[in-house]
């Protein structure tokens, strides 16, 4: 069955965030995204008031919302809350009763994601029936037409693997001594473009299918802005160093470089250009609305914390590194981190970011 096949994850390779409720969970290190989330309220709110096709509304009394990329919560939860809020007003502002519509939100991330977590956090209080999709989201996850509103934050500069020009030894691709992209070769980053620009038709292709037509898709997508060059990138900035961590062990032998120079981050920032054109190739959506969120990096307080920075890193990457080198490095592997990302302190202030925020409406088939 093609079908099967395509709803599969065998695309993506196993990098959950660390599950779990602990001091160094995602749950308790996602402060960063929680706020993202918060700052964009108004966005999310204004899209679905004036985007939102009231047609989706009477069609069916229930409205079904797929979030990807949930990891563990809570900010997941925060996101449906304020989409079903904004949903609900939009409804009424039709003259409509909203207490005759149902919601259903499915939370999709890969199979290693530790749902249980998920499942154990959700309000008790919510209004929705909930539901755990697992699967990459690079291939196909609903039937056709039955999605009326996908939302992501943070989870799309995630691959669906490493390029494997990166990782033949014998290529010109090879990055030996690094675990990301920004500061190496053209080749290497030719190649990671590339797998991006797969990545997104296949992403932009499986939702098109899934999504009602007039339906809408809301993305938080961290980038690079225009004209930065990759290695002036924030995120990026932070990778690399975490990445000058890892050469420091394996030159002390605690870590065979060997397996440093098998390893890189499967993780992407795309500019507001290939956004766009990823968005024109697939030819199935409109750009409804975008903004550009860059003022809350200068406000945040997690960059501006080497130590908080560390443990948010650690509860997003923990999983990909355990996968590498075992888990008997990690603690030293970023207790280095913290210092060095203090000792580095202002070239990190001097990263540029930005969360493109993103509303694309399903033309009509």
């Amino acid at each position: 069955m093609a079908r099967a096949e395509e709803t599969s994850d065998q695309l993506c390779a196993a990098y959950p965030v660390r599950g779990g409720d602990g001091p160094s969970s995602y749950a308790v290190n996602s402060v960063y995204q929680r706020g993202a989330v918060a700052a964009a309220k108004e966005f999310i709110s204004k899209a679905i008031e004036e985007k939102l096709d009231t047609e989706i509304l009477l069609s069916s009394k229930t409205f079904r919302i797929a979030d990807l990329g949930c990891a563990v919560g809570p900010n997941s939860f925060f996101s449906a809350e304020n989409i079903i809020e904004a949903v609900q007003l939009k409804y009424k502002s039709q003259g409509l009763n909203s207490q005759t519509l149902e919601f259903q939100v499915f939370f999709n991330d890969i199979t290693a994601n530790d749902f249980n977590k998920l499942f154990r956090s959700l309000p008790s209080n919510r209004q929705y029936y909930a539901a755990g999709v697992p699967g990459s989201f690079y291939g196909r996850l609903f039937p056709n037409a039955s999605i009326n509103l996908f939302h992501s934050a943070f989870a799309i500069p995630w691959m669906s693997q490493v390029p494997k020009t990166v990782m033949d030894r014998n290529g010109p691709a090879w990055n030996k001594g690094r675990i990301f992209y920004s500061d190496a070769s053209d080749e290497v980053v030719s190649a990671y473009e590339a797998q991006n620009a797969e990545d997104m038709e296949r992403f932009l292709h499986a939702r098109a299918q899934e999504i009602v037509s007039g339906g809408l898709m809301v993305f938080f997508i961290p980038g690079r802005p225009d004209g930065t060059p990759h290695s002036h990138t924030l995120p990026n900035l932070i990778y690399q160093i975490l990445g000058s961590c890892l050469m420091d062990l394996a030159r002390k032998g605690v870590v065979d470089e060997e397996k440093v120079n098998s390893f890189n981050i499967p993780n992407y920032l795309m500019s507001s250009k290939e956004l766009e054109n990823a968005v024109e190739q697939n030819g199935c959506f409109s750009i409804e609305r975008r903004e550009n969120l860059d003022h809350f990096f200068a406000h945040d307080t997690v960059y501006k914390s080497p130590q908080l920075l560390a443990s948010q890193i650690r509860a997003s990457l923990e999983g990909l590194f355990k996968q590498q080198f075992g888990d008997e490095i990690l603690d030293e592997l970023f207790e280095l981190y913290g210092k060095k990302l203090e000792e580095q302190q202002s070239m990190v202030e001097s990263g540029k970011a930005v969360v493109f925020l993103l509303v694309l409406r399903r033309l009509a088939n």
